[in-house]
């Protein structure tokens, strides 16, 4: 049995969707990324994972647990570690006081190691914290009792760039060591640096399930190039470019590019090249160039792509 499945899983608020017909299975020993802009119904997906919103249909099961059985789900919890989008923590004690009481709650296997590694500053009282040192004291709080599964709503948020290459560090480590992680983020390129495989998640419907070689494949980079010369943009209409965008006079174009990269330096080759920027194509491109609507508003993916357990949700 995998660390999460899911099947149909939907929650609406009244007449409102916050996900529709979650069908999906996190394998115990990977990170999993749960990919989508923000809104489209990651966090609503968790909370009802962990049993805080009860579904409306469908199921789930978290370790072997039933998320709508209580008393069955908090013995799931003394597995899990959960690290919230935005963690709420008393303001008037210490970061340190802190430790002490959920040490008290689930144990404590690790926090000296974690507190080194992450610096948190948990002698100053919590209300003092930058955004920054309160995320890095939740991730404490989060591993501290070493469990096997643990849920992290963009875990990244408010950390600096080098504070963030450790956490990713860590992910990987963790990773190797049989921790189960379910990584929620809106960021395709911090996705493609810790997980194994993707879930993407748009409008509280999951569009497909991809391994992250198989996203990035297709997912392209944005390329931007200028040029001593005027451009003609027939010059451009080869395999991989979409998105075309030419200003002819000043020499300059944009695309997003999905082909071999020797063809495009070899194509780059017949200019005198003033500057060339080559970017991780933007979430919200991806969504739209593999993931965007029929005519009739139904989702569309990639033909590729797969949801475990059904047909794509439309």
């Amino acid at each position: 049995m995998g660390a999460i499945e899911t099947s149909g899983l939907t929650k609406y608020y009244g007449d409102t969707r916050g996900i529709e017909g979650l069908s999906f299975e996190v394998e115990s020993g990977e990170v999993f990324g749960f990919l989508g802009p923000n809104g489209a119904g990651k966090t609503t997906a968790i909370r009802t994972l962990l049993g805080l919103l009860s579904p409306t249909a469908g199921s789930a099961t978290v370790l072997g647990r039933d998320v709508t059985d209580e008393s069955a789900l908090v013995a799931a919890k003394r597995r899990l570690g959960y690290l919230p989008s935005d963690p709420g923590f008393d303001e008037g004690v210490t970061g340190r006081r802190l430790v002490e009481y959920h040490a008290d709650l689930k144990g404590d296997e690790r926090s000296d190691d974690l507190l080194d590694l992450f610096d948190a500053p948990v002698d100053r009282e919590v209300g003092e914290y930058s955004t920054g040192n309160r995320q890095k004291l939740a991730l404490v709080l989060t591993f501290m009792h070493d469990p096997d599964l643990v849920i992290m709503d963009e875990p990244t948020s408010g950390l600096d760039p080098l504070m963030q290459e450790r956490l990713y560090e860590f992910v990987r480590e963790e990773r190797d060591r049989g921790t189960t992680v379910f990584f929620s983020s809106h960021i395709l390129s911090e996705v493609r640096k810790v997980c194994d495989r993707v879930g993407i998640v748009r409008d509280g419907r999951l569009a497909a399930l991809e391994g992250v070689e198989d996203l990035l494949d297709r997912s392209g980079k944005h390329v931007s190039v200028a040029v001593e010369d005027s451009l003609d943009p027939g010059e451009f209409a080869f395999a991989g470019v979409h998105d075309l965008d030419v200003d002819a006079e000043r020499g300059t174009a944009s695309f997003m590019f999905t082909g071999e990269y020797d063809a495009l330096l070899d194509h780059l080759q017949n200019y005198r090249v003033r500057d060339l920027d080559v970017e991780e194509a933007p979430l919200e491109d991806v969504f739209m160039r593999f993931y965007g609507e029929h005519s009739d508003g139904r989702a569309v993916g990639p033909e590729r792509s797969a949801v475990a357990g059904g047909e794509r949700d439309a």
